[in-house]
């Protein structure tokens, strides 16, 4: 037999159908897959914290995932939505300005966790 499959090594070649175009590359390709940018970050508003939580209270993400607030592998964000009118410390990997300001103007405390 002469011809491409008479040579050594290529009996090997893993998706090729014959001289077509394979399958992968005939099927589209959709959306954007990176996953430097691939994290997921969970957002909660202050008047979410102060609807669940009394006053003097500990908020951490284990506590927000106690609740079914947020999922246990995600990275928390605390953002300035609404108002704050009990004092709380707060431990978050980031908050938004207007949250930090906002719970220190409550009295409360800003705890910021390592990723």
């Amino acid at each position: 037999m002469k011809g491409q499959k008479s040579r050594s090594g290529v009996s090997g070649l893993i998706g090729f159908e014959g001289g077509q175009i394979p399958l992968t590359r005939r099927i589209p390709k959709r959306g954007f897959r990176h996953t430097q940018f691939d994290h997921l970050e969970a957002v909660i508003n202050l008047k979410e914290l102060d609807a669940r939580f009394e006053a003097n209270a500990a908020v951490s993400p284990k506590a927000l995932y106690d609740l079914g607030l947020i999922k246990k592998s995600e990275h928390l964000k605390v953002l300035g939505g609404g108002e704050l009118s009990k004092v709380l410390n707060v431990q978050a990997h980031a908050f938004s300005a207007s949250a930090k300001t906002k719970i220190e103007k409550a009295g409360g405390k800003i705890e910021i966790l390592k990723k």
